[in-house]
């Protein structure tokens, strides 16, 4: 059987296993494992990473201001905190606005907690996180190549 609860997300950088919690998030981590099998997150660039606060990515137009034709998430806002590897879901100003980006915190950003909806962590790959091309975008952005739900 194969492990649904694990997104594994195969950059230009090298490989990013993230545990998916379903217990914090579950209709989020639902539109994660639907856009990553429908191939949504494939080729999608990493359009915004600042250095000592998170790596962004999920908008195929790499412009930051695109998402999926999915219908937008309701806030699961969790007690979960933003540290070292949270994985959570980018949004508007909007509460209620998360669709398909996400970030990946390279290390604590506490401020988010309760704000943004925490629906992972990174398992294994860190390091690939931290090797990411920085910028808003990045002049040479790196992409997720293949992101897939399963065993790691």
């Amino acid at each position: 059987m194969a492990d649904t609860e694990t997104l594994i997300l195969e950059t230009t950088k090298g490989r990013v296993v993230i545990g998916l919690r379903p217990d914090l998030a579950p209709n989020h981590v639902e539109r994660l494992k639907t856009l990553a099998g429908q191939g949504f997150y494939d080729g999608v660039p990493f359009h915004r990473v600042i250095d000592g606060f998170m790596a962004q990515t999920g908008d195929p137009t790499g412009t930051g201001s695109g998402g999926s034709d999915l219908p937008d998430l309701k806030a699961e806002f969790n007690d979960e905190p933003h540290v070292r590897g949270t994985c959570s879901m980018a949004r508007t100003n909007f509460p209620h606005s998360a669709n398909s980006q996400f970030f990946l915190c390279f290390g604590d950003a506490r401020f988010l907690d309760k704000q943004y909806t925490v629906w992972g962590k990174v398992t294994e790959g860190m390091d690939v996180v931290d090797s990411l091309n920085k910028g808003e975008p990045p002049r040479s952005p790196d992409k997720i190549v293949k992101a897939t739900v399963g065993t790691a």
